[in-house]
């Protein structure tokens, strides 16, 4: 292809040619990688770094800093020659290393690798749902802190996104939200390029963009060149002005800018250019360094350290001046920015077991967690729940929730509607952005909804709590389309992400406390539509719930063999024992509530629990595989490889064998008797 018409205003510059350069040589010694989006972008990007993005690279954590985000991840060293020369901690050899095992530039942006990036992008159209919530907790945090003279939080969330975002579902579930909530400091930018993987996105992608992003309320800013300087400046000054809605600054660009025969087609989209076009492209914009080589005055133009020194220096003034007038609220702010807990938080969680043991109630573990939130958000003022349009159904409202909007943006529940991808993919944004925990709710059957971003909260190890309800063929009459079958299990299996399926109001507490106290990754509960009886413990019985697994009934004499169960079918393994007990077999129960947590136990624990050389049963109402692992090829499982049915919950129960009679069974059989 010729080069194409378009290019920029001014000229090419050696500004935007440091970007252009290294996306080229770094893809380039990768073998592998996305030149075209950041040779496209370089403009808006250093328009939007240079001149508007509030941030100190000298402290890549501070609290009141922009948050940028590059939704379209694949041009990840757009990002990372961005970080590079506004003097983030990371060298020319970490960008020599691009795409290399144990680098700090992996193929997408990942979370906790390189200093200033905000979330890990890749898979397309979450980065820019993550960017909503940030926002989110922006505008939350600063109702909830800032005071009158006082504006301690004050700052942007930016987005970069392309065609592959608009086309992906999330988007639509949150921008329409983000346009609901009007979130004024969200502005994102859509690089209009007309090209993906496949070619021409005219073929496949038809939609009129910005009458799109009207209809959700947001303030539309459409026709600019994205190679214009001063358009792109304007057009950000605009987006600034109008405080009550998000702003898309749709921008016109050609995909490859820079490169002379590839730059405008599918080409240059996800392939090194090769050695020829880059000694071609490097004489067309006009860059004769070596590889990797960026001129002293170049970094200098690019050096965001001392503007982000004196922006951050000016909030410490600030800070400090409201530290005095409002010493609690600072204090409050610094320690839920760190995500520390409240001092009394582990005595709030001893006081609420006691009471859910004193109480011994038989309900719903969808109400004992409800309880769970009712006890512990009070002290816990980080704690910003949501549910996709079922909150009456997951029971995630408590006494003190109030509703955010633009009308009320310091409340602390989110009403997402059916939107479980956007809900879980926000709420990543959220837990990134600082200053809160949030949990977000609906029936473990629509986890498939949400999955992708599951796994998004688990590769970066987020603080986020998912609560699951109705979790199995015990919801009823609903049916197989409602019935979770085998996503308890399949989530067990996602590195990093704490499962827990509790059995009572005692194990639901321990559960909510452990979620809420691990700072290293997410955790997903599941909790019952049907009431479940208590479970009479001792008290260092209770104390080992929050060990994932743990003797809840011992043999009455010998242990020949051990039950295993979680959740609902923790009843059954009791009946079990007890019927068993009554033919001369005694067998100890096993209640594992976290099969993670469990097997995060050292081994002399996990041997005392389950010792070796005895046989052992496990009972769940879901599939049968993972529970292999726990009894071994001589061990037997009670449970179902195959989809529910519509009936009531008893009768499922009965007729597919999970009971206490059919627990019984397995044991006798592993017994040989």
């Amino acid at each position: 292809m010729s080069a194409p018409s378009v290019t920029p205003k001014a000229g090419f510059n050696p500004i935007t040619g440091a970007i252009r350069a290294l996306a080229m040589d770094a893809v380039q010694k990768a073998n592998s990688g996305h030149p075209g989006a950041p040779m496209g972008m370089a403009e808006i990007a250093e328009v939007l770094w240079r001149h508007h993005l509030k941030h100190n690279p000298a402290n890549p954590n501070w609290a009141d800093r922009d948050r940028f985000v590059l939704s379209n991840g694949h041009g990840s060293m757009l990002l990372y020659a961005l970080l590079h020369l506004s003097g983030y901690d990371l060298s020319i050899d970490d960008l020599k290393s691009f795409r290399q095992l144990h680098s700090k530039t992996p193929g997408h942006p990942e979370h906790g690798y390189a200093p200033g990036v905000e979330t890990t992008t890749g898979p397309l159209g979450q980065g820019i749902a993550n960017a909503v919530g940030m926002a989110l907790a922006e505008r939350a945090l600063a109702a909830q802190f800032n005071r009158p003279g006082h504006s301690v939080v004050d700052h942007y969330t930016w987005c970069f996104l392309g065609d592959g975002c608009l086309m992906e579902g999330i988007s639509h579930e949150a921008c329409s939200l983000a346009g609901t909530q009007s979130l004024g400091k969200l502005i994102a930018f859509y690089d209009d390029n007309g090209i993906s993987i496949d070619g021409h996105v005219k073929g496949w992608f038809a939609d009129d963009t910005p009458k799109r992003f009207e209809a959700y309320g947001w303030q539309v800013i459409p026709d600019v060149d994205g190679h214009d300087a001063a358009a792109i400046d304007a057009a950000i000054r605009a987006a600034k002005a109008d405080t009550a809605r998000p702003t898309l600054i749709c921008c016109r660009t050609v995909i490859g800018l820079g490169s002379p025969n590839k730059a405008g087609g599918h080409d240059v989209h996800g392939a090194p250019l090769g050695a020829a076009e880059i000694e071609a492209a490097r004489a067309h914009i006009g860059w004769t360094h070596a590889p990797f080589e960026i001129p002293a005055d170049v970094y200098a133009a690019w050096d965001g350290r001392p503007a982000g020194k004196k922006a951050e220096e000016e909030w410490t003034a600030r800070f400090t001046a409201y530290s005095a007038e409002h010493p609690e609220l600072a204090a409050e702010f610094t320690r839920r920015m760190r995500g520390a807990l409240p001092a009394d938080f582990e005595q709030v969680v001893a006081d609420t077991i006691a009471k859910f043991d004193g109480k011994a109630e038989n309900i719903a573990s969808r109400k004992a967690s409800q309880n769970c939130i009712e006890a512990f958000a009070p002290a816990l003022p980080e704690l910003l729940g949501g549910s996709a349009d079922l909150a009456g159904s997951n029971l995630t409202l408590w006494s003190g929730s109030k509703g955010i909007s633009a009308a009320n943006p310091g409340g602390n529940y989110l009403y997402y509607g059916v939107r479980e991808f956007g809900m879980a993919a926000l709420a990543n944004g959220i837990a990134l952005h600082g200053g809160f925990i949030p949990y977000t709710a609906t029936f473990l059957m629509f986890s498939e909804y949400a999955r992708n971003a599951l796994r998004m909260a688990a590769l970066m190890k987020v603080r986020q709590i998912f609560v699951f309800t109705h979790d199995s063929i015990g919801l009823g009459e609903d049916g197989p389309t409602h019935q979770p079958v085998e996503q308890t299990a399949t989530l067990r299996l996602m590195p990093n992400m704490d499962v827990w399926r509790p059995c009572d109001t005692v194990e639901s507490a321990t559960a909510w406390a452990s979620a809420i106290k691990r700072a290293d990754g997410p955790t997903s509960m599941m909790f019952s539509r049907q009431n479940l009886p208590h479970v009479a413990r001792d008290a260092a019985t209770t104390a080992a719930i929050a060990r994932g697994g743990y003797v809840l009934s011992e043999a009455a004499g010998k242990v020949e063999a051990v039950l295993i169960a979680t959740g609902s079918e923790v009843s059954l393994a009791l009946a079990a024992q007890k019927s068993l007990e009554a033919e001369g077999i005694t067998v100890r129960v096993v209640s594992m509530p976290s099969t993670s947590v469990f097997d995060r136990q050292d081994a002399a624990w996990r041997e005392t629990v389950l010792p070796r050389g005895v046989p052992r049963v496990a009972v769940e109402a879901g599939v049968t595989d993972l529970w292999r692992k726990y009894v071994g090829l001589e061990g037997a499982v009670v449970g179902l490889d195959h989809f529910g049915e519509s009936a009531p919950a008893g009768e499922l129960y009965k007729a597919f064998g999970i009971t206490a009679d059919a627990v019984a069974k397995a044991a006798r059989q592993v017994l040989g008797r």
